[in-house]
């Protein structure tokens, strides 16, 4: 199985992947703030179908030539008429405000926010739910989602694997967290793959499920166990498309 997987991560894990993939904005910055914050409002908006998101994303950040720019302008910014799916322009307007409050009020940023291991998902999401009115504003929260409402975080887990590991894909900017602490964002492209190669028993694709199988995957590298997202999430899309 190992031998598989390395393969299908070497056939993956290509400059070729970026070009259809939200990973595609970080990479057009340099600047680390720049970087991090396109990074991560790309991560949460990569929901749905993927060309629709993706033109969403490509309309906010044309925006201002910087992402770091456009929260501390945010005020200015055009997105009244901004929606995709549930999420409006309420929502992403609370989004870039609260983005302001850690980097300017806060004088924070996302990798102080991320970095303890310890109860990292809930501290991520307590922050952005206790600034804001969660009750009044359902489509802001769900960009949040917690883990023990069984949800999977798959969106959280692929920004970190983005922002930690480093190579032909991902940004590889965060040091301070190790690879072996992330875990697999898990969609149902990864979770049918890693049934059928008998690497995940758990019938849901919840946090429990997240958990089994970043466990698993590090039987085959215990250092660096996600780089296998490739390896799962790119033969199920190329499946995907045959059928």
């Amino acid at each position: 199985m190992k031998e598989l997987l390395d393969k299908l991560v070497k056939k993956y894990e290509t400059p070729d992947f970026i070009k259809n993939d939200p990973i595609k904005f970080p990479h057009r910055y340099k600047n680390k703030k720049d970087v991090e914050i396109s990074a991560f409002i790309s991560s949460l908006f990569a929901f749905g179908k993927r060309e629709m998101f993706i033109k969403k994303l490509e309309y906010l950040f044309s925006m201002f030539d910087s992402p770091y720019e456009l929260i501390l302008n945010y005020k200015n910014a055009s997105i009244k008429d901004f929606i995709y799916r549930f999420i409006k322009s309420e929502d992403l307007f609370e989004l870039l405000r609260l983005l302001n409050k850690l980097y300017v009020i806060d004088k924070s940023s996302l990798e102080e926010l991320f970095y303890e291991k310890k109860d990292r998902f809930e501290r991520v999401t307590d922050y952005f739910y206790t600034n804001s009115n969660c009750s009044n504003n359902l489509g802001f929260c769900f960009l949040f989602a917690k883990p023990q409402n069984k949800s999977a975080l798959k969106r959280i887990n692929m920004f970190l694997r983005w922002m930690v590991r480093d190579g032909k894909v991902d940004l590889g900017l965060w040091k301070g967290i190790k690879k072996n602490e992330l875990l697999i964002p898990l969609d149902t492209h990864v979770a049918k793959i890693s049934r059928e190669f008998g690497l995940l028993k758990r019938k849901q694709n919840d946090f429990r499920a997240v958990i089994e199988l970043s466990e698993k995957l590090k039987e085959f590298d215990e250092f660096d166990p996600v780089k296998y997202d490739f390896a799962l999430f790119g033969l199920g899309i190329e499946r995907s498309l045959k059928n």
